[in-house]
């Protein structure tokens, strides 16, 4: 596993943003069941809080059953689960709604430019991590029965890891970490719109696409399938945002 560095805490109640960072690089598959977390002492260094603090923030995570605190010489903090339940993670925001047209717009301009990027860097161990994000999705919603998702909370953070994965295979670090970002405030976009969620279906087949339109490397097929892919969200919003600005967002180029 490549070594995982953490921000320095700033904002809210340091603890809460602690478990937040931790708990975000959990959801995104940076860190997978059976990682050992850094040190207490290199995470309070990293995120410039106090080791106390630290421990408060591994002990929310661990009462989760995502970690689990070994003690000892050999001991640390060990990743239990991948999947995070959402009322773990304390992120807020102020994020209004008039700013979430701000957010897909960005989405249109930035998320088809990776995907294109990706088809001229993806390596086979790109397309694995693909792949393996689809068939997670799909054992996931074998479980549930046809047409349903009994966990929406982890299909939706498997959908993060798939479009986290993509933009690894540009192999370029900062748009790693752009796309990061943005994943963190369209999951906020998310949470505030009052819609019903894609259905299963729909969403294994965008995916399915995607990863072909990568594999093929034509620019058309990748934007055809950007455009199907952007568009979920956006539709979700037209009757909150001033149909205008609505026109605006379809306008843009992909």
């Amino acid at each position: 596993m490549a070594a995982l560095t953490f921000s320095p805490v700033q904002t809210r109640r340091t603890f809460e943003e602690a478990v937040d960072q931790i708990a975000e690089r959990i959801q995104l598959g940076e860190l997978r069941v059976g990682d050992q977390l850094p040190p207490e002492r290199a995470l309070a260094a990293q995120m410039q809080i106090s080791r106390p603090t630290v421990r408060e923030a591994l002990k929310v995570l661990a009462d989760s059953g995502v970690v689990e605190v070994r003690p000892g010489p050999t001991g640390g903090a060990f990743v239990r689960s991948e999947f995070v339940p959402r009322e773990v993670i304390q992120r807020r925001s102020d994020l209004r709604l008039h700013e979430v047209i701000g957010v897909l717009e960005a989405r249109r301009m930035f998320e088809p430019a990776i995907v294109r990027l990706a088809a001229v860097h993806a390596q086979d161990a790109d397309f694995e991590a693909m792949e393996r994000t689809i068939h997670l999705q799909r054992k996931l919603a074998e479980a549930s029965g046809p047409g349903l998702i009994a966990n929406e909370d982890r299909f939706l953070a498997l959908d993060q890891r798939f479009h986290l994965a993509v933009a690894r295979a540009t192999g370029n670090s900062t748009l790693v970490d752009l796309m990061r970002t943005l994943l963190r405030r369209l999951d906020i976009a998310r949470d505030m719109a009052i819609h019903s969620p894609p259905s299963v279906e729909w969403s294994l087949d965008i995916h399915r696409q995607t990863v072909d339109a990568i594999r093929g490397g034509d620019p058309a097929a990748i934007d055809a399938v950007m455009d199907e892919h952007l568009a979920e969200l956006e539709r979700a919003w037209e009757r909150d945002l001033d149909p205008a600005r609505v026109d605006d967002l379809r306008e843009l180029p992909v």
